[in-house]
């Protein structure tokens, strides 16, 4: 009996590790710090900019340097392997409920009817949203008689325009040949959001983007000629898709961040940081890190720091963006604290994407 006991029990253990390897998200614990007691979750799922590799990093920065309790869901395939290409997949998106602000970066997804509704809840909530590039763009796919159909990015602009102020137009730098530096806009250099940042840079092109007049313009991107942060800025002329006018690529520059008070119809409000960068490689930028931290105190009402300490908490190596270029055969749990993430990073590939 003993030694059936003992069997059994060994059993158990050996398929212990394995159970804890098939959750498909993770919370990283607060830390002592301003963000005690408030959750931040964190949504990721695009095909390119590689939002499963730069948001856990964010997520361990603000409950290791903060004091919040993060949670990071991801698109996933039926085995809970991560899967940016599952565009209706949100895992554990019960998590949402709990959420005191929200951190996302989505591409055309289509979430089944019940996650929409914890989103649709969380926003008619009045709680805050910080958006990330592709954002503008978040869902698409839903048919004709959703619920959710309004929210299609090419639906009038769908949620970004509606909430964020933008949707998706068209690359206003060149994709994967020209960066984007920002220029902070004068108006916003005393903005609390704008406390402890020199400088910001992403990889990744700068959007074309119109925000509405009610949204407050933090900074402008300037097209690089290269993907280099010390390149000059780039010149030559471009029509604008929106009136068809011509005009130099970088006068006026586009915005790259700005934020917004939302209007929901049932008279909540919702502040929205938005900014068109944020892929995994961008966010190797201590300024655009440090704007996103801002933006969640800034979100929440908490007292914005002079300097948010923004230092990596394990290491970070991210891919660089493009399709199909995530690391095949990752789980929610390789994110986890004190991990190295497995595989190697995508080098820089060709053109293409949106």
């Amino acid at each position: 009996m003993k030694r059936r006991l003992s069997i059994a029990l060994a059993l158990v253990v050996s398929v212990l590790p394995a159970l804890a390897d098939e959750a498909t998200s993770i919370t990283y614990p607060a830390k002592s710090g301003p963000g005690q007691g408030k959750h931040v979750v964190f949504l990721t799922g695009d095909e390119e900019y590689r939002s499963e590799e730069g948001l856990p990093m964010l997520a361990k920065i603000l409950s290791q340097r903060h004091g919040f309790k993060t949670t990071v869901l991801f698109s996933v395939d039926a085995d809970g392997v991560i899967d940016p290409k599952s565009t209706k997949s949100l895992s554990d998106a019960a998590a949402i409920d709990s959420a005191d602000a929200i951190v996302m970066l989505l591409r055309f997804r289509a979430w089944p009817d019940e996650d929409m509704a914890r989103f649709d809840k969380y926003l008619r909530s009045g709680k805050p949203i910080v958006a990330l590039r592709t954002s503008t763009h978040a869902f698409n796919g839903f048919p004709k008689g959703s619920p959710w159909e309004s929210w299609n990015y090419n639906n009038q602009g769908g949620f970004g325009k509606r909430v964020l102020g933008e949707t998706w137009l068209t690359h206003w730098g060149k994709h994967k040949i020209e960066a984007t530096r920002a220029a902070i806009e004068p108006s916003a250099r005393d903005n609390p959001l704008l406390r402890g940042i020199a400088s910001i840079f992403g990889d990744t092109d700068v959007y074309e983007a119109y925000p509405p007049a009610d949204a407050t313009i933090l900074a402008r991107g300037i097209v690089l000629q290269t993907l280099e942060p010390d390149a000059p800025p780039a010149s030559y002329k471009k029509v604008r898709s929106t009136d068809k006018q011509e005009q130099d690529v970088n006068d006026p520059a586009m915005p790259v961040a700005w934020t917004r008070i939302n209007k929901n119809d049932n008279g909540t409000t919702n502040r929205v940081l938005a900014t068109t960068l944020g892929s995994a490689t961008d966010l190797e930028n201590e300024g655009l890190r440090r704007l996103i931290v801002n933006g969640v105190y800034w979100g929440l009402g908490l007292n914005v720091p002079a300097k948010a300490d923004v230092t990596y908490v394990d290491e970070y190596k991210p891919s660089f963006y493009g399709f199909d270029g995530f690391r095949k055969g990752l789980r929610a749990s390789d994110f986890g604290l004190g991990k190295k993430v497995p595989g190697e990073p995508l080098p820089r590939p060709g053109r293409g994407g949106q």
